[in-house]
């Protein structure tokens, strides 16, 4: 089916412009999310939203400034009127699965709708789980009057996995794994996080497949003592993750902990990958699959994907 390019798309969440850009539209992006940095070359797109607090300094500062913004409004972002307006968009892609990932649907509809009156159909993805990140691409595609695209990018991401899965199945040993969404508090990994451990071939500890990921009580994970501890901190690339990591290492118990003393602690770039309900989720089963067992699964993610971590028993860490 050939491109229909009469479609302007608004994308204001960062999976979601991977999605559109999977399905072949990517030249029919006229805005995005200030987050939005993949594919390459999107650079010179407009950006349509803000954040509402200054997101530099530590995880615990951040995570302060989030908690107090939200007992006041919908969302931690803003969106750029004007610029949406002067964009005229035929179509907006959002969510509503997250008030901290993206701007809400209902902040989004009052503004395109009741304060723009644009004439854009309003697409609102909620990627609660695995399956829902399979039905969110379906709905992007059928926004997009290519409804077999979606089909077939499902499709083949499903095989992928599944590939994936039937290698791990068949290992004698499945490490326990804890997902670390967040340090500083800590919280662990939740929605299609711990699908994403089972196909691995790991066994997760905390966190519930399509639930929100919960706050991690640091007795729990000491109590559970996880054979495996996986950083993937949502916003956070490698480099970012690597200096919050005094606020995991200074803390009472962690040098006792069996993934730190068998060296098994994992920095992983959870901005691109874990933490975008899109396309690259296959990689991150990949990358999964390659910290928990090295020796069979080999994707060649390594340094780029993830890292890992070397971590003294002073309590600082060091790649």
């Amino acid at each position: 089916m050939p491109l229909k390019t009469e479609h302007r798309i608004v994308s204001l969440l960062p999976s979601s412009t991977e999605i559109v850009a999977a399905l072949g539209f990517e030249a029919c992006l006229v805005g995005r999310s200030h987050e939005c940095d993949y594919p390459a070359g999107l650079e010179h797109l407009p950006t349509c939203t803000a954040p509402k607090f200054d997101p530099d300094g530590r995880s615990y500062e951040i995570d302060q400034r989030v908690k107090a913004i939200l007992q006041e409004s919908l969302s931690v972002y803003r969106i750029e009127a004007d610029t949406l307006k002067e964009l005229a968009p035929t179509l907006i892609v959002t969510q509503s699965q997250c008030e901290v990932c993206a701007v809400s649907f209902d902040e989004v509809n009052r503004v395109a709708c009741d304060f723009l009156d644009l004439p854009a159909e309003i697409v609102s993805l909620e990627p609660n789980g695995l399956e829902d990140v399979f039905a969110d691409i379906e709905r992007v595609a059928a926004a997009l009057g290519v409804p077999e695209r979606g089909t077939k990018m499902v499709t083949e991401m499903q095989a992928r996995m599944d590939g994936i899965a039937a290698q791990t199945a068949k290992l004698a040993h499945k490490p326990t794994v804890a997902l670390i969404e967040w340090i500083d508090p800590p919280m662990a990994a939740g929605n299609w996080m711990p699908n994403l451990v089972e196909m691995a071939g790991g066994i997760n500890l905390f966190g519930e497949p399509g639930k929100h990921s919960p706050w991690l009580a640091w007795d729990d994970l000491l109590a559970a003592n996880p054979d495996v501890i996986v950083l993937l901190p949502c916003g956070y690339d490698i480099a970012k993750t690597q200096e919050e990591m005094t606020a995991l290492t200074s803390r009472k118990g962690w040098q006792q902990l069996v993934a730190v003393q068998q060296g098994r602690v994992y920095i992983t770039d959870g901005n691109q990958y874990f933490n975008r309900p899109g396309p690259r989720l296959v990689e991150s089963v990949e990358i999964l699959a390659e910290m928990f067992h090295p020796t069979v699964c080999q994707f060649g993610h390594e340094g780029a994907g993830w890292v890992r971590a070397s971590v003294s028993l002073s309590g600082r860490a060091s790649i």
